[in-house]
This record gives structure tokens, sequence and C-alpha cells, in this order.
């Protein structure tokens, strides 16, 4: 197959901390990169702007919709998306360049390493954390109710890996990792309660978190990232009671 030409698209909402070093990754790569910024109120129009992105403004609606809503707005069908905190790497760049060169499939996955208060994080469940993020977009679209948003592909349609991560670079603090925490366990809670859930026992709110401790910080090699396994262990844990407690207090209400 001849190559095909891409669009890079991205949601923003309040990244002027992160937008510059993920748009500087992606220049060269395509002719169309594309920000779907839901009125942020910081720096980050400017900086797309001021590099050359194309902004285009539409308030948010939920992480699947608001997905579908900038693939949409590429030029291309050829669609690499990506989110604000994500950095290609060369070898990842270059992997997408010969994708691109020779497309096959419907699309291909990439691999995320996830930068945790300054450390690398390579275990605990947490890499490689592989994502289908460059598609032909008349192949699929983004799927999901309120959380963990997927693009998903017709069936039938092979997927193939692309080689190279991308840099994710998520919590500054174990502040800041625990402030979201809450509000994603409100919305994981939520999300559980649309799917038709109702019971939860002693169960959920006491082995179920011990399991997520468990098995990320042992069976899932999560020590072996020193204090920042530890971390995500406690607080991955932590944030299964949430979701459940949350629920019970719903259900309840």
């Amino acid at each position: 197959m001849p190559a095909v030409p891409l669009s890079i698209v991205i949601i923003t909402f309040n990244e002027e901390a992160n937008i510059g070093r993920c748009l500087e990754a992606v220049r060269g790569l395509s002719d169309d990169v594309v920000v779907v910024d839901s009125f942020s109120t910081d720096g980050t129009v400017a900086i797309c702007q001021q590099l050359g992105a194309r902004v285009v403004q539409h308030a948010f609606e939920g992480y699947v919709q608001q997905k579908n809503y900038a693939t949409a707005q590429a030029r291309h069908d050829y669609v690499l998306q990506l989110d604000a905190d994500e950095v290609l790497t060369e070898e990842l760049r270059q992997s997408i360049r010969q994708a691109t060169a020779n497309w096959q499939g419907g699309g291909y996955t990439l691999a995320r390493l996830t930068n945790y208060c300054g450390s690398w994080v390579r275990h605990g469940g947490w890499y490689p954390d592989r994502k289908l993020r460059l598609y032909d977009r008349r192949l699929g679209r983004w799927e999901g109710l309120l959380l963990h948003e997927r693009y998903e592909m017709q069936p039938g349609q092979p997927i193939s890996a692309l080689q190279g991560d991308a840099l994710h670079y998520s919590y500054t603090s174990v502040e800041q990792h625990v402030q979201q925490l809450n509000r994603f366990t409100s919305i994981a809670a939520d999300e559980l309660w649309l799917r038709g859930r109702r019971r939860v026992t002693l169960f959920h709110l006491l082995f179920k978190p011990w399991w997520k401790f468990v098995h990320g910080y042992f069976f899932r090699l999560g020590f072996l990232d020193g204090f920042a396994g530890l971390s995500i262990a406690i607080i991955s844990a932590w944030g299964v009671f949430l979701k459940f407690a949350k629920l019970k207090t719903k259900a309840a209400a």
C-alpha cells in the first residue's frame, strides 16, 4: 500500500505545562496537527498556536465524545491520537513513519512509559501499557462510558504494534495523584452505577483493595520501582476501596 497522509489529534484542557513538549515531539510527522481544546483558562491555546497547531474549541462532554469529535476534525483518515502529557521518542517517531509509509491493517498500538514523580515506572502493570492510538478512522471509533475510553476497530481488522515508547508524564507529586484518584473514583462509581451495579459487599471493600496491592506490588514486581512502585501500589489499592465505597453510598442514598 502506498504512503498514507497522517493527522495528529490531541484533546486539551489547561495543559500549558505539557502541551509544548508534546507538540515539539510530533514536528515533521504530519501537515495536520489539530488540538481540540475545551476552553482552557491558562496558556494552552497560545502555546498550541505558537507551535503551529490548528486549535478547535469544543465543550467537554466526556472523554469518549471528545476523542471522537477530535478524530472527526482531522483532515486525513489516518489518525494518531495523543494525550497532551505524552511525548514521542525518536524510535517511536521512526516507527510511525514506517507504518504510514507502508500501511498494514486497521491500526497500531504504542507502548507508554510513565514518569511518576520524577521516576520511570517499568513494573506494577504500568508498562508497556499498550494503547491503540494510530488508526484508520473509517474502521473504528472511541468507545466506553465515563472512564477508560478505548479505540475499538471493526471485527477482523488487523492490529500491529509500533516500536518505541511514548513517554507519559503523569503525576508530579503524590498530592496530584491523590486528587486525581478522588475524581476518577467518583467517575468509576458512576460508571458502575450506569452498568447496573448496585451490590457492594465486604469482599469488594476489603479483599479487592488488598489484592490490588499484592498483585501490583509483588506479582507485577512493583517493588522494583522503589518508592514510586510502593506509592502507586498503595494509592491504587485505596482507589479500589474508594470506588466501591462511593458506589455503596450511592446505592444507599
